[in-house]
């Protein structure tokens, strides 16, 4: 008995089943706490009192069981008290090769928490698309970074793409609550003088940009896959989740539309290493040592010299390493015509 009470999956089972008793099991904490300790002693009492001891082991899944169709059954919702800087869905349709999303965000701030709102509607060629960039944002430990894909085109401003959590007013992020059912998923559609700019400038995170050697065609299929994520989350949310459902695991399933072959690594996971995995399988520049270009492509304090400049996403991106060269020959061969 001592052995099944100290067994790993006892444990880790029971402490999951407990927090989420605690977290999402009801909206006043006293009561959740009363449903958590009311887990615990009902798992030792099975435990302690059931013999023989399989009939205990069988007891204590069902109530485990129990639990888990009960935490997999609540339901996500779009209809709640949302804040602004998250309170509209974007929406996407795509005729031929023009894409034209409404409620791109593309807010004016004075602080992170004191902004304008400007919510645009803008169309896409994608027969001009240029190709794909990734940020990756770091505001504490090195080891974790929040990623924001980003696709550039030939004739307007390029298209941001940050995934996140739908918090409610009064609501903060949390890393714990983040792996429970407290957030619904949100795909910030934006200029990059928002979702950038929101994060150098105002909640003082340090920024990288990565020009990504992906072909265009393959950009271009994962755009659409994020359209098909964006639209499918308008009619049916869904939860976030930190280790399942996150702004990086989520952007490895839409590679996987465009690369079906990309092989998964830890460092999915343990996201601040993903430019060198970039890096080590190629889409990354790799005419620099792997230093050197994380040096170069830090942008943190461009950004903030740039700030709301409507030349902002150029300035970022000036003197990177991994330029496209087709920006000078289309524009040479155009002055030739």
């Amino acid at each position: 008995m001592k052995l099944l009470l100290a067994s790993p999956l006892f444990l880790a089972t029971g402490a999951w089943s407990m927090a989420a008793l605690w977290f999402d099991g009801h909206a006043s904490r006293s009561l959740a706490g009363l449903l958590a300790v009311g887990f615990a002693l009902a798992a030792l009492l099975i435990l302690i009192r059931l013999r023989p001891l399989w009939y205990a082991a069988a007891a204590y899944g069902l109530l485990f069981g129990a639990v888990l169709v009960w935490w997999l059954s609540l339901p996500p919702s779009n209809d709640r008290g949302w804040q602004p800087d998250v309170a509209r869905l974007p929406k996407a349709t795509l005729e031929g090769d023009l894409l034209t999303i409404e409620n791109v965000r593309n807010f004016a701030y004075r602080s992170e928490t004191d902004f304008d709102e400007h919510w645009e509607t803008r169309t896409y060629d994608l027969s001009k698309l240029r190709g794909a960039d990734m940020f990756f944002s770091f505001w504490g430990s090195p080891l974790i970074a929040h990623t924001i894909a980003s696709w550039e085109f030939e004739d307007g401003p390029p298209l941001a793409i940050s995934i996140e959590t739908r918090k409610e007013i009064g609501e903060s992020y949390s890393a714990i609550l983040g792996f429970f059912r407290q957030f619904e998923l949100y795909y910030v559609v934006s200029d990059e003088r928002d979702v950038v700019a929101l994060r150098t400038n105002h909640r003082g995170e340090e920024v990288y940009l990565y020009r990504l050697k992906t072909p265009i065609p393959t950009a271009r299929a994962v755009l659409l896959d994020y359209v098909r994520a964006i639209n499918e989350l308008a009619e049916s949310p869904r939860w976030y989740n930190a280790f399942s459902h996150n702004c990086t695991t989520q952007i490895r399933r839409h590679v996987q539309h465009g690369a079906p072959r990309t092989p998964c690594s830890w460092k999915i996971r343990v996201n601040g290493y993903l430019p060198e995995l970039g890096y080590e399988r190629g889409p990354l520049d790799t005419s620099l040592p792997f230093e050197e270009l994380r040096r170069e492509s830090n942008i943190t304090a461009r950004a903030k010299a740039s700030g709301g400049d409507p030349s902002f996403s150029d300035r970022l991106r000036e003197g990177l390493p991994g330029e496209r060269p087709e920006r000078a020959t289309r524009g040479a061969d155009e002055a030739r015509s």
